[in-house]
């Protein structure tokens, strides 16, 4: 299925080392790495099943030092970026970085919405299709969920929809909670990308979470734990059947899995 304006299509994590990132992520969900060849920066890519899902890129101390820290964010396609800035920027988001040029695939920006989380937009002249959310098959190591938790999740769809296209598919009643609204991109695609939900007190700030998919929820545990990693939510049981958790990496990026249990 061709990739379009709105798509989530690749997946960073920023690191303050690459090697223990690699060996961390390569072990929890069979990720293979390769060096990007991208001159003056440690930059390595990772693929599940030789379909490329992300990258990894080493903090430096003067990225640290202008506020930069470990964590995920995600990168949306879409159709002209220097169009896309500037939209953003007139809807309220705060550009942290643009001008700047992916060797072989095109342009790119890094944004916070209007609450704060960040994400990236990417033009994507490649055209090559990308495979690092799975649409339909539950792929092992690819991501199977986006989800967003908001101050304002009315706010945040109003800023994401008039972007982006998304519209919200189905809703979920979850008591005191709030609605938890199911999305797609675009109201003619037969498939959902993620959910957007009200955040919990206890999150400082709106954030995006990327959740990877593993064989079996409970020797993931057993894997972050076992290797310096922190499991700071669940394992729970979502509507379908499977089980996520929230963790935190052994050099403090939030990360989130899904996956199955034994029978």
């Amino acid at each position: 299925m061709a990739n379009q304006h709105g798509d989530w299509v690749w997946y960073e994590l920023m690191t303050p080392d690459s090697d223990s990132a690699q060996a961390f992520y390569a072990g929890l969900l069979g990720w293979s790495f390769a060096d990007s060849g991208q001159e003056g920066v440690d930059y390595r890519m990772f693929s599940a099943d030789e379909k490329p899902v992300g990258g990894t890129l080493q903090l430096t101390p003067e990225m640290i030092e202008h506020g930069a820290h470990p964590g995920w964010v995600g990168y949306i396609r879409v159709d002209d970026a220097a169009t896309a800035v500037a939209s953003a920027r007139a809807a309220g988001a705060n550009v942290l970085m643009e001008g700047n040029e992916v060797p072989g695939v095109g342009p790119f920006a890094m944004l916070q919405d209007p609450e704060g989380a960040a994400f990236y937009v990417i033009e994507d002249r490649s055209g090559e299709e990308s495979h690092a959310f799975s649409t339909h098959e539950a792929a092992t190591g690819t991501c199977a969920w986006n989800e967003l938790m908001a101050a304002d999740p009315v706010a945040a769809m109003a800023f994401y929809g008039s972007q982006f296209g998304w519209v919200v598919a189905d809703s979920m009643d979850m008591g005191e909670m709030g609605k938890y609204d199911m999305l797609k991109c675009g109201a003619d695609r037969d498939f959902l990308f993620g959910g957007l939900m009200r955040r919990m007190p206890e999150m400082p700030v709106s954030a995006w979470a990327f959740y990877f998919r593993v064989p079996l929820i409970d020797a993931a545990v057993e894997f972050v734990t076992a290797n310096g990693g922190q499991v700071i939510n669940g394992p729970m049981e979502i509507p379908g059947g499977e089980f996520i958790i929230n963790g935190i990496d052994p050099h403090g990026a939030m990360f989130s899995l899904i996956g199955k249990r034994e029978s």
